[in-house]
């Protein structure tokens, strides 16, 4: 099971980034060309958002199966994780970046929402996503993944 969580967690990231990049480059090409606020833009933003929640909820249940994953072992304690710099990774950066990277793509998602012209829309998108774009790209454990 965990083999198989694990490798749709890495390859659904693939996906994440795709679509997270290109809601990015959507909402700055809107920024800066003042384009009008469209369908094809609401969509292009919500499925970054429904991507990233997937990628979560993969990653929640790979969180609490992983042999990576030391938190919950009886002999591990917190210092040994914070010491070394592969557990920290794992068990603390990686999960707490991410989880505030997609706590960003929400909020940018449902403030846009509530703007009612095109311009504060764009612009709501763009700072929100591209936060969170950027970190995503810093805590991609780019050594194993690629």
């Amino acid at each position: 099971m965990y083999r198989a969580i694990y490798y749709l967690h890495s390859y659904w990231a693939y996906m994440v980034i795709l679509v997270a990049f290109l809601a990015t480059i959507n909402a700055l090409i809107g920024v800066f060309t003042k384009k009008p606020y469209g369908a094809k833009d609401f969509r292009i933003s919500l499925f970054a958002l429904i991507c990233t929640h997937l990628q979560l909820l993969i990653g929640l249940i790979l969180f609490f199966v992983s042999p990576k994953i030391v938190w919950f072992s009886e002999n591990v304690d917190m210092g040994l994780i914070m010491k070394n710099s592969t557990m920290r990774m794992y068990n603390v950066e990686h999960p707490l970046l991410m989880i505030i990277a997609i706590a960003l793509i929400t909020i940018g998602y449902s403030k846009h929402k509530k703007k009612l012209s095109s311009a504060p829309k764009f612009k709501t998108l763009a700072i929100f996503y591209t936060l969170a774009f950027a970190a995503i790209l810093a805590m991609i454990p780019w050594a194993i993944w690629i």
